[in-house]
């Protein structure tokens, strides 16, 4: 019992490699501005690119060419490249603005323009984050509305005074 050795066949046998693969979401990974990597599901339009019309969609976009016309990703973020020049009304989730931005912005959550960045429009949005260095001319509109939805969908589900909670019988 004490003395008994394993053979050698079950002290050398390696564990089987696991599928490390099966876990990890599927895509090359991207980068982003700043240069950190993350796998995300983005669109891009380059910096030697050219588009005008409507821009729609449920993904992510990075602009850093040209682009004219209108941009509406609801709840994505949009971000403006250092190379890139948008002259278009945008209705995102989130905007950058490293580049230049020429048109109204409506962000549903925040909008940023960086410290080289330069945006000319009207901006409508909760929070505005405007870095040193960047360049603003416009107006802006803090948009409560989302505060206040939040708040309301806080409090639809405690228990008013009026309808309070029944008693186990």
């Amino acid at each position: 019992m004490w003395g008994r050795k394993k053979p050698d066949a079950e002290r050398t046998a390696k564990p089987e490699p696991k599928n490390l693969q099966a876990n990890q979401p599927s895509g090359p990974p991207s980068t982003t501005v700043e240069g950190t990597t993350q796998i995300s599901k983005e669109a891009r339009l380059g910096p030697s690119l050219k588009m005008k019309g409507e821009i729609t969609g449920s993904e992510d976009l990075v602009i850093d060419g040209s682009f004219e016309g209108i941009v509406q990703l609801n709840e994505r973020s949009l971000i403006v490249g250092t190379t890139g020049n948008v002259t278009a009304n945008i209705i995102a989730g989130e905007v950058v603005v490293y580049g230049s931005v020429k048109g109204n912005v409506r962000a549903k959550n925040r909008i940023e323009i960086k410290k080289d960045g330069s945006v000319t429009g009207d901006v409508t949005t909760p929070q505005i984050l405007i870095e040193d260095g960047a360049f603003f001319k416009g107006s802006i509109e803090i948009d409560r509305s989302v505060e206040k939805e939040a708040a309301k969908n806080a409090f639809s589900h405690t228990p008013s005074a009026s309808n309070p909670p029944k008693a186990a019988a």
